[in-house]
């Protein structure tokens, strides 16, 4: 048997854009909840509050947590360019077009088992 521990994924919002990501497994979803799973619980608690303050903390919880997620599962990409620079992981999440992250941060949000309520709170 062979496993291969990443995947290359075709972003569909970017037209020759492809990324390279980790597959989960259960020991790598371990260290990512670990990871964002105090974020995400302060973020819900946030939300619960009435005031315009605990819904701006929420969102930003909640988008330290995207990062830290896109941070972990993006190893490499290939076929675009920002400011002149062939794209690294860093700098796509840094400066790259949100419709790229936002759907690569779902592709790995899909493996974690996270259904669309979920992924959206």
């Amino acid at each position: 048997m062979t496993h291969e521990s990443t995947f290359v994924h075709e972003v569909e919002s970017a037209a020759g854009v492809s990324v390279r990501l980790r597959k989960m497994t259960f020991g790598r979803r371990l260290e990512l909840l670990r990871r964002v799973g105090d974020l995400t619980k302060r973020a819900a608690c946030l939300d619960a509050g009435a005031g315009d303050a605990e819904r701006i903390s929420a969102a930003y919880e909640r988008q330290v947590a995207d990062r830290a997620v896109l941070e972990w599962a993006i190893q490499e990409v290939t076929g675009l360019r920002i400011d002149g620079q062939e794209a690294t992981p860093e700098l796509l999440i840094e400066c790259g077009p949100e419709e790229v992250t936002a759907e690569i941060l779902g592709v790995v949000q899909r493996q974690l088992g996270l259904s669309d309520e979920e992924r959206k709170n």
